[in-house]
């Protein structure tokens, strides 16, 4: 008999079909399993569901596999839970809000005030007050919310999260107005710190005094993010840092990088969001946007003029002596770091000189708006 016919849509159908076959009751039915005519009445109008034990009984005297009746069953109990279950817009908001974001890494860094991410309704109200908004469904990385933060590329929902953060550093910092003549006398004053690691502690005096918010947020993971540059207003620019690569002539890269951008007046439409600031990335080929282009190649011309540089290399490759490099730093009064750095890039070789890549960030952070590191900056209620 033909029990695979699509017409049967419940194991109470298909029982009532085999039975008509058959040209028996239901009370024959009964009688052959020795159970109740109740019990096979529940079965056929689906009231009682089949089991395995019930099914592989039916199996036995109806000449079907039991597979057919308990996959009916399975697909009948999916249908009447899917009727009966009402769409839940909150779980699709869960989904991508602890999903998307590094909740626990949030509450660990105190951006989020939640002492346990299961605390569903209190991590919720966190993200709300994080991100500025009225109610959980508002929050930006949710696909139905409205953008408020207008960044050129894509960001992750972590990236965003950094973001937020830094603006939310930003807009608390009290500095004058942004001043372009007062960059440039900046500059020439960031120049002379990049011969020792420790007067790095001075840049975050000098980019408040020319109207520039200077914030240090440590990354999350997997963001990648090195930095970011955006506007407040016309005369609130800010350069945000992650210092995720501890090494003097990564922070130097990146800070000179991100200060072109607000030289050039780039970030004011959209934020500039730069992340992996190294390799190709770094240069100036034909992969690397104009913005990115004029950027990289302002950070090198800082770090280590280009023609200085090529002048270097063509003296002495392909041998790069420890003494060599250590000259050519004291000629130009910078750190021999940001040589090894230059000439890495370069090269291609990341295994020579690798010791004047020397740490920085303890001394960068010394006075600056910094969050991350063991420090929790103290934004305002």
């Amino acid at each position: 008999m033909e029990h695979n016919s699509p017409d049967y849509k419940t194991p109470g159908q298909l029982i009532e079909g085999l039975l008509a076959a058959l040209g028996w009751s239901k009370r024959t039915l009964a009688v052959v399993l020795g159970v109740d005519e109740t019990t096979v009445n529940r079965w056929t109008s689906d009231k009682q569901a089949i089991n395995a034990a019930i099914a592989l009984s039916l199996e036995e005297v109806l000449d079907t596999p039991a597979e057919r009746f308990l996959a009916l069953q399975r697909e009948y109990d999916l249908a009447k839970a899917r009727f009966a279950q009402r769409p839940d817009p909150g779980r699709k908001n869960r989904l991508h809000l602890f999903g998307g974001l590094p909740i626990s890494e949030m509450i660990k860094r105190g951006w989020i005030d939640a002492d346990d991410i299961r605390d569903v309704s209190t991590v919720e109200r966190g993200l709300t007050k994080f991100f500025g908004v009225s109610s959980p469904d508002e929050i930006e990385i949710l696909p139905h919310a409205a953008k408020k933060t207008m960044v050129a590329s894509e960001p992750t929902p972590t990236q965003l999260a950094w973001l937020y953060r830094v603006k939310t550093i930003a807009s608390e910092l009290l500095v004058p107005k942004y001043s372009a003549t007062g960059l440039e006398g900046a500059l020439k004053a960031l120049k002379v710190l990049t011969e020792a690691p420790e007067e790095a502690r001075k840049v975050p005096r000098i980019l408040a005094e020319c109207g520039i918010r200077f914030v240090i947020v440590e990354s999350l993971p997997s963001a990648k993010i090195d930095g970011v540059c955006f506007w407040l207003d016309d005369v609130s620019p800010v350069v945000g840092l992650s210092m995720r690569h501890d090494r003097i002539d990564n922070f130097w890269f990146v800070l000179r990088h991100e200060l072109e951008h607000v030289r050039q007046g780039h970030g004011k439409v959209a934020m500039i969001l730069d992340t992996e600031l190294e390799g190709a990335r770094a240069g100036v080929g034909d992969t690397v946007s104009e913005e990115e282009r004029v950027a990289n190649e302002a950070a090198s011309n800082f770090c280590i003029p280009t023609t200085q540089m090529d002048g270097f290399i063509a003296r002495k490759a392909p041998f790069f002596s420890e003494r060599d490099l250590i000259g050519f730093a004291r000629t130009l009064g910078v750190h021999p770091g940001l040589v090894a750095g230059q000439l890495q890039h370069r090269t291609q070789r990341y295994d020579r000189f690798r010791q004047h890549l020397v740490p920085i960030r303890s001394h960068v952070i010394t006075g600056a708006a910094v969050d991350g590191f063991g420090n929790v900056y103290p934004v305002d209620e």
